[in-house]
């Protein structure tokens, strides 16, 4: 990943620190604490790929600082989905879905690392009623780029927002991943 970003680094910038992405994910979990008190009827479901890592951090802090004793968590791949799939050059691989619970009557949080345009968003309305009719479904994103959204699709939940203009990309890296957890503002 480093090697993609080596002769950019006068066109990136630090948005969030680690510390800084660990006090909003603290303060999201205390809202979807606020929200869904026991999360007996609440699941969380990660985006895939990205949007994963959020899920698992959220999960962890709601379990071992807050003690919710049960959180149904899953993962969902939107690739199939996409709008866009099949168009362009490049081809999108699917990652795996794992959802082995019902989202049947249940309240379902999607969460996703960046809100851009709102196509992947769309995209995992559509999936997630594979599994069943929710309820409610939430959005938890924890970048929200509000200038560049495509459709008419807002977070419920936000972690923070961004003024990006469409030529700079939100760079999202996680210690699991990339072996850091910060975010940058790259220009293109």
């Amino acid at each position: 990943m480093s090697l993609k970003f080596r002769g950019l680094h006068m066109g990136q910038k630090v948005l969030l620190s680690s510390k800084e992405i660990n006090i909003i994910l603290h303060r999201l979990a205390c809202q979807l604490l606020e929200n869904h008190l026991d999360f007996k009827e609440t699941v969380l479901v990660g985006i895939q790929p990205r949007g994963k890592f959020v899920a698992d951090r959220l999960a962890k802090i709601l379990k071992e600082e807050y003690g919710v004793s049960q959180i149904d968590l899953g993962y969902l791949d939107i690739t199939f989905y996409r709008d866009d799939f099949r168009r362009g050059d490049k081809t999108l691989e699917a990652t795996k879905t794992s959802i082995d619970f019902l989202v049947e009557d249940k309240k379902v949080v999607l969460i996703d690392d960046v809100l851009y345009t709102g196509r992947s968003i769309r995209a995992a309305l559509t999936a997630i009623q594979s599994f069943g009719r929710p309820s409610e479904i939430e959005l938890l994103t924890l970048i929200d780029r509000r200038f560049s959204r495509h459709l008419p699709i807002q977070p419920n939940y936000r972690g923070r927002q961004v003024d990006a203009i469409n030529d700079e990309k939100v760079q999202v890296m996680w210690k699991e991943n990339d072996g850091k957890d910060v975010i940058y503002l790259i220009n293109k």
